[in-house]
């Protein structure tokens, strides 16, 4: 699931409905009976499955290999055009609720959670509903070009996630974990994963295959099958699917489960229901599709449960006309669609609210009007958002207080150290947004700052990071930093990035004004544009001398020690990044990618400016990176990093390239794990990350182990690095140079021909949320500075 799947599941576990609030709705009763029926049929494929299974000569596996070669005739995209409505209700609710959660716990200093309780149909079980959300969407498609879109027309949301700012990440990774499921596809995204389809091009060899008996669906004489995986802790399906009884081969219906023994995390359940229904001209088109997955995080905590129901009517194959299609992304929403009146929704909802559902607002205005309520939510706010909101009274806050994880932590220069960080929100102003913080070193005994003012010329909702971007930012900043803080993806001050596994004491305090202006599309593009006027000030161990006053230093004789200067850049720097189809999510500090399935492109320049702002430096450094997450079906995903880079003039060793080294025990995307604090100095540079997570594909066929549902991962990252003569402070021929400086100590020139290499052999959902990894390097272990192994760790919670 990701860093921010993790924080879903946090908000679940610490919301009003207990430990993980669940998510149920009442479906129709005709999802009753399927449900009912499907648990009879498991009995059968018990039995089935005792028996030897063969693809040989089987009628069942003949009969699917029909409806895969006969389901490209029923492909939609291979149309010239196509249009429909999809209608989509997500409902989340806590599971299971039995009386003695309202005489002890939160449930029961929140009024009006016993009446808002319902049974739900499909397990007879409680439920109490928190959060339901409706979309309507138009989506249209075009052969040739080659173009798809779909247009929010309507959307709605209520529930708990109207109390965070932040809310909207629960919403929109409940959307991307339970997508919708098309069967006609080889893969199935599903939960972050891809499932093999039961009439994929794969499915012969994944699946088994057993035809059941011939009966009547909705009055058309169908073939029932059921199926499973082979190995039943892969990640893939089990079910029936009911097959039309001619020479068309096209699915009538088709029930998905989990196998109770799948490696799938935290899913006590989950069945998904799809009925196609046969259009004038004779193909079978999804119009039902539904949904609900069971929840359970741990054992000690409140169940939880998804319900996703989806109809889709209005289906054209008329032309479209152009104009549909420009100027729109894949995913756009209408003016006004959050805005809908009653009258809209009760047009076009497909399936009714329930009573709790309908009754979500009361409930929710009843919960706020709770005197405990407000101590619960602001204990919350402070453990999922990181910050402190200052209104009060029910008013919105205007300035929220942190982040909190970097009020204390500690580094080789301060010792101790403290931060008290703030920013304003949309709540003052949709445009104009202030932040920064105000840090002391209790050790150093100095003072730090930052400010940062951004102006947006399109109104926030809350935070000036929300898409698109089209703002101006201007800041200041006094503090103290490591050289490879840079690399890091959080807050350096982050207080679990602060322990490192080794000593970080070449150190540096800058003195930085940036002006920054970004622009985004929502197809993908970012530019942004920076300038900053930047002095460094060597401290620690860490000194900044150039080959001429060391010259001078040794001639003069007498133990006399060459002066440190600090050095003064004013940089310009361009960068384009695309990374299209990505989605974000927005916490209170920053946006993030709620999958990694975007691939992301990015090409930048800086140039140094001498002479402007008492810039000394003239230079230009280029830079490329690419990533690309790589699904292997069943044999789970393979992430991709290259990087590249160039300084193309003759600079100190600040303005080289170093490598991106990672000096804490916490694992961080995109760096090496025993690469020291500059250990290399370079000019030219490319680095390879390939990391492979099996998703348990191994492990699963061990014995003994396969209980544990241990996943394995495997990384190798490699690094390429030059130093080109002009740049080599060690070379006689730039002896006395006023420009270069002395290498530190510890720091080195790298062997073009030798890469820096280290590989990784992991371990993760230990304990379902622990990824913990050992690292050993196989290159440069005659350096006084290498580390041969070490074990590194990160939290995270996957599906």
């Amino acid at each position: 699931m990701g860093r921010w799947a993790a924080f879903v599941f946090l908000l679940l576990l610490f919301c009003p409905a207990g430990a993980a609030a669940q998510v149920n709705s009442e479906l129709s009763r005709d999802t009753t009976k399927w449900f009912n029926r499907t648990h009879r049929v498991s009995e059968i494929t018990v039995r089935s499955k005792r028996s030897r299974y063969s693809r040989k000569n089987n009628p069942a596996v003949e009969l699917m290999k029909k409806v895969i070669a006969a389901k490209r005739r029923t492909d939609l995209s291979n149309r010239d055009y196509y249009q429909y409505r999809k209608y989509q209700k997500l409902t989340f609710a806590a599971n299971e609720v039995v009386p003695s959660d309202f005489e002890h716990g939160l449930l029961s200093k929140i009024p009006g959670a016993l009446n808002q309780i319902e049974p739900c149909l499909m397990t007879n079980k409680l439920i109490l509903p928190v959060t339901v959300s409706e979309t309507v969407t138009r989506r249209i498609y075009r052969k040739r070009p080659k173009a798809e879109k779909d247009i929010v027309e309507g959307e709605r949301s209520e529930g708990i996630e109207q109390f965070f700012q932040s809310g909207d990440i629960l919403t929109s990774a409940l959307k991307d974990f339970f997508t919708d499921v098309n069967i006609y596809d080889d893969q199935i995204r599903l939960l972050q994963h891809p499932f093999t389809s039961p009439i994929g091009k794969d499915a012969i060899r994944f699946y088994r295959f057993y035809i059941q008996d011939t009966l009547s669906v909705s009055g058309d004489s169908c073939i029932h099958l059921h199926f499973l995986p082979n190995n039943q802790q892969d990640f893939g399906f089990r079910g029936d699917i009911y097959i039309i009884k001619d020479s068309s081969y096209q699915v009538k219906r088709c029930e998905l489960s989990i196998p109770q023994r799948s490696e799938v995390n935290f899913v006590d359940g989950m069945m998904i229901l799809q009925e196609f229904t046969k259009s004038p001209d004779g193909d079978w088109l999804l119009t039902t599709d539904d949904m609900i997955v069971e929840l359970e995080l741990f054992d000690f905590m409140q169940k939880a449960a998804v319900i996703r129901n989806t109809r889709i009517t209005d289906y054209a194959f008329g032309p479209i006309a152009p104009g549909e299609f420009e100027g729109r992304p894949a995913l756009s929403s209408e003016p006004g669609a959050k805005r809908r009146s009653q009258e809209y929704w009760q047009q076009n909802r497909q399936v009714e609210l329930t009573r709790s559902e309908q009754n979500m607002g009361n409930f929710l205005g009843t919960m706020e009007r709770g005197g405990a309520f407000k101590y619960i939510m602001m204990g919350l706010k402070l453990l999922v958002e990181n910050f402190i909101e200052t209104g009060v009274g029910g008013r919105p806050s205007k300035v929220d207080i942190g982040p909190v994880n970097t009020m204390v932590t500690s580094n080789f220069i301060d010792g101790f150290r403290t931060r008290l960080s703030a920013q304003t929100t949309a709540n003052l102003n949709p445009h104009f947004f202030m932040s920064g913080y105000y840090a002391r070193g209790w050790k150093s005994r100095k003072n730090y700052y930052k400010g940062e003012l951004t102006y947006s010329f399109n109104a926030k909702e809350y935070m000036p990071h929300e898409q698109p971007l089209r703002n101006i930012t201007l800041s200041s900043t006094y503090d103290v930093c490591a050289p490879t803080d840079k690399f890091m993806s959080t807050d350096k001050d982050n207080v679990f990035a602060s322990f490192k596994w080794t000593t970080v004491d070449k150190m540096m305090f800058y003195n930085r004004q940036q002006l920054k202006m970004v622009r985004e599309e929502v197809w993908g593009l970012r530019s942004t544009l920076t300038v900053t006027a930047e002095e460094n000030e060597p401290c620690g161990q860490l000194r900044f001398v150039t080959l001429a006053d060391k010259a001078r230093a040794e001639a003069s004789g007498g133990g006399v020690t060459a002066p440190s200067r600090s050095i003064r850049t004013t940089e310009v720097r361009a960068e384009l990044r695309y990374a299209p189809g990505e989605k974000l999510v927005y916490t209170k500090q920053r946006s993030r990618p709620i999958n990694r399935d975007a691939p992301v492109l990015t090409l930048s320049h800086a140039m140094g400016v001498g002479g402007l702002l008492g810039g000394q430096y003239r230079y230009n450094f280029t830079e490329a990176t690419f990533f690309k997450r790589i699904w292997a079906k069943s044999w789970g995903k393979v992430d991709v990093d290259l990087r590249a880079g160039a300084q193309w003039n003759q600079v100190p060793f600040p303005l080289l390239i170093m490598p991106a080294a990672n000096l804490s025990y916490v694992v961080q995307r995109g760096t090496f794990e025993l690469i020291n604090n500059m250990e290399f100095l370079n000019d030219r540079y490319a680095s390879l990350d390939v990391s492979w997570d099996m998703n348990g594909k191994l492990f699963n066929r061990l014995p003994l182990i396969k209980h544990l549902k241990w996943r394995e991962f495997l990384a190798v990252r490699a690094l390429w690095g030059d130093l080109t003569d002009k740049n080599n402070p060690m070379l006689a021929r730039n002896a006395g140079s006023s420009v270069l400086m002395q290498f530190p100590e510890g720091s080195y020139v790298m062997n073009p021909s030798t890469p820096y290499v280290e590989v990784a052999v992991g371990v993760h959902n230990v304990f379902r949320f622990f990824h913990i990894e050992y690292v050993r390097r196989l290159t440069y272990l005659d350096l006084p500075t290498a580390t041969k192994h070490g074990v590194r760790f990160k939290f995270t919670l996957k599906f």
